[in-house]
């Protein structure tokens, strides 16, 4: 498939921070061809008009809990312990391999209906899951969770076993757009045992491990009093920052300064989930310490039980508008900084780290915003536009791997009103609501 998007305005994110006005995009099969002139030879199945769109590269969500979108305005207006204790895990108990399938679908939607075309996630089934991405298009790292607490307490009663199958048997699926890795749920509820067992195997398979890390003072006490450590130290002694494919961190609210400086030595990249600490009422990780430090940094949405939504252009808002106020410094964490964090950062934490960039040979990861609309105008700044001002509903075109995915309005890969309908039903289902005001799918 070869596409031309014409006299459009392109946010390139290179390292000249290049924005381009009236300029073209080629698209062949998986890559960018051109940015600027397309060559005389190119002869487009398609032509899009870019006049009053932006152009920039798609957005990467380094860390969530898709299947989650199940259970989306359940556990509101509750402390963290009363939100997992009495809310999420027990809506969970009741959790089916086809909800995380539907769950999963549903998320695929919302991401890409917001411009974003890969990201982490970590939860149960898996293959699940793995099923949904091969089908929406989009790139995923998955990791299944694990507690590793027996096989009788784990969701689904799903093995250490079972878990470490799906990694080696989806690695570099659907064309390359799916990598996997280890999923242990974290140093504070998976054993010792457990985890050398995760590292053991992650080495075998060339592979590295996605899992929460200290996102609480108290996670950091109790592993001091517990193995002498703060989480960071004890997991690199376990050998889980020292596998394959670096390790992807969830969260590490509480890490000290020396945990990241150890962090940024074994090359782990950490999401970024502020929505989510905001809204529980968490502490914020110390994210221009984290970044002044050289830590590898990408923005997460975190799942829609604690964060409400898959909105990365929400995400990028929060961001900065958060570390400006608390800093009082209006030039803390600059737009394209931001963007970066999202379109490079997080893609490169999910094992793709070309995307993130319009120039030539880059994968055709990228998206179309409508600036026509009021909030857009005027036009003074499109990277300003983006992060402070875009809605999901200014997407118009999303890419991935130059598969169109998205077009005004229109899902090409999924099939959005089966989705709804079902995803619904069994969400009410696991909660125990009546579905009788629910309609039958008519397609």
């Amino acid at each position: 498939m070869r596409t031309v998007i014409k006299n459009t305005t392109a946010i390139t994110l290179d390292e000249a921070d290049r924005i381009l006005s009236g300029t073209d995009i080629a698209l062949e099969d998986k890559r960018i061809i051109a940015v600027g002139e397309t060559p005389t030879d190119f002869a487009p199945d398609e032509v899009i008009d870019g006049r009053d769109l932006v152009a920039l590269p798609a957005f990467f969500n380094a860390h969530c809990h898709a299947p989650m979108t199940l259970e989306r305005g359940w556990a509101e207006d509750l402390p963290f312990d009363r939100w997992l204790n009495e809310k999420i895990w027990v809506a969970e108990s009741a959790l089916e391999a086809e909800d995380v399938t539907w769950g999963a679908s549903l998320a695929a939607a919302e991401m890409i209906r917001s411009g974003t075309v890969g990201f982490g996630d970590h939860y149960f089934w898996m293959d699940k899951v793995a099923e949904v991405v091969a089908q929406s298009g989009m790139k995923a790292l998955l990791a299944w969770c694990h507690f590793g607490i027996g096989d009788d307490k784990e969701v689904g009663g799903v093995s250490f076993e079972e878990t470490v199958a799906f990694v080696e048997a989806w690695d570099g699926a659907a064309e390359g757009r799916i990598h996997t890795t280890m999923g242990p749920h974290s140093p504070y509820m998976t054993p010792t045992a457990v985890l050398r067992r995760f590292a053991v195997e992650a080495e075998r398979l060339g592979v590295g491990a996605h899992f929460h890390l200290s996102e609480s003072r108290e996670q950091v006490q109790n592993s001091l009093e517990r193995h002498g450590l703060t989480p960071p130290a004890y997991v690199a002694g376990l050998g889980l920052l020292d596998l394959p494919r670096p390790a992807l961190l969830a969260h590490c609210n509480a890490a000290t300064p020396e945990d990241q400086v150890l962090l940024v030595a074994k090359g782990a990249f950490v999401a970024h989930a502020p929505k989510t600490y905001q809204k529980l009422g968490m502490a914020m990780p110390p994210l221009p310490e984290m970044l002044a430090r050289g830590m590898q940094v990408g923005l997460a949405t975190d799942g829609p039980a604690s964060n409400s939504d898959f909105n990365m252009l929400e995400i990028l808002r929060l961001t900065g508008l958060h570390w400006k106020g608390v800093l009082l410094d209006p030039e803390a964490l600059p737009r394209t900084q931001l963007l970066r964090m999202t379109a490079q950062t997080s893609a490169a934490a999910l094992g793709f780290p070309e995307s993130g960039v319009l120039e030539p040979g880059r994968p055709a990861d990228l998206l179309l915003l409508n600036t026509t609309a009021p909030h857009w105008i005027p036009r003074h700044d499109l990277a300003a536009g983006v992060v402070y001002t875009a809605h999901p509903g200014d997407v118009a075109y999303v890419w991935c791997d130059g598969q169109l995915l998205y077009r005004k309005g229109e899902f090409l890969t999924l099939d959005i009103e089966r989705i709804r309908w079902e995803a619904e039903r069994r969400a009410f289902r696991m909660v125990g609501k009546p579905m009788s005001s629910l309609r039958a799918y008519a397609g």
